[in-house]
């Protein structure tokens, strides 16, 4: 009969404790990825929140520029319209059409400056609610870079105590990150508390 050796126990634990290793040590790894992926897309949402937030201020104050010429023409138009009721009567032929044509012109460029302004009112409030949205985005990348953090100080943790419970607790911790993340890209779900 062959001798079957048993094996020491102190070999099977360090044995075991490097498979432990190993697997939460990629774990790990993976977790990085994923926190790489949150920061860039926690950096690109702000970027966008900011630069939506400016070309909203430049629509805003385009806006109020044409706002003023419309106003500007419009007074002219009434100042004109005044004149011609005034000295109507007394006028020569020539200069009541001169003032007619000017009146008629005055009134184009009111209204289409007005036009103008209903463009440029739209666009600006597109970029508020792009701003918007990014603005909504943020809180979620935020708190998934926390959790995705967390989750790689436990896993390191856990190799050290080599501890199973920790190496769970940080799988929970990149998970809930990871969903944060996943909302912060798409907004599926608008959490109360990120409101």
């Amino acid at each position: 009969m062959a001798e079957v050796e048993l094996p020491n126990p102190e070999e099977l634990e360090e044995t075991r404790g490097k498979a432990f290793t190993r697997r939460v040590a990629l774990t790990t790894a993976f977790y990085a990825v994923l926190l790489a992926i949150t920061s860039l897309g926690g950096s690109h949402a702000m970027k966008e929140m900011l630069l939506a937030q400016q070309q909203s201020s430049d629509q805003w104050a385009f806006y109020q520029a044409k706002a003023m010429r419309e106003h500007l023409y419009k007074g002219q138009k009434v100042q004109m319209d005044a004149a011609l009721l005034e000295r109507g009567a007394s006028m020569k032929a020539e200069a009541r059409q001169h003032y007619e044509a000017l009146i008629k012109k005055l009134g184009e460029e009111e209204a289409r400056y007005a036009a103008d302004r209903k463009k440029i009112e739209e666009e600006a409030r597109q970029l508020e609610h792009e701003r918007d949205v990014n603005r909504a985005k943020d809180p979620y990348f935020e708190f998934a870079e926390v959790l995705l953090q967390i989750a790689i100080v436990t896993a390191s943790v856990s190799i050290l105590a080599l501890s199973p419970q920790i190496y769970y607790f940080s799988m929970i911790a990149a998970s809930l990150g990871t969903l944060l993340m996943i909302n912060g890209y798409f907004l599926l779900v608008r959490l109360p508390l990120f409101r």
